[in-house]
């Protein structure tokens, strides 16, 4: 266990900080869940620029690794392009 004043206060801000990452990075997962279940492409592309702004604010947050962010929006968008 920490003795000093300032590890105390470090440990608290990171478990403040990994909870708050943990609450984004799972929304973030279960939007894109529920963008690929979607079965109409209207809808499909009505949720993606909501998907492509969360993508990249929690990269612009370093939530999330930026490649990772444009993986995941170049997928969402094939997903669009092969819908029919």
């Amino acid at each position: 266990m920490a003795n000093h004043k300032s590890c105390l206060k470090r440990i608290r801000q990171n478990e403040k900080r990994k909870a708050h990452n943990r609450y984004y990075a799972k929304s973030m997962r279960t939007a894109l869940k529920n963008f690929r279940n979607t079965k109409s492409k209207a809808e499909a592309e009505e949720q993606y620029p909501k998907l492509q702004k969360m993508l990249d604010k929690l990269a612009k947050q370093n939530i999330i690794h930026w490649k990772k962010a444009a993986n995941l929006k170049s997928g969402a968008a094939k997903l669009i392009a092969k819908m029919a």
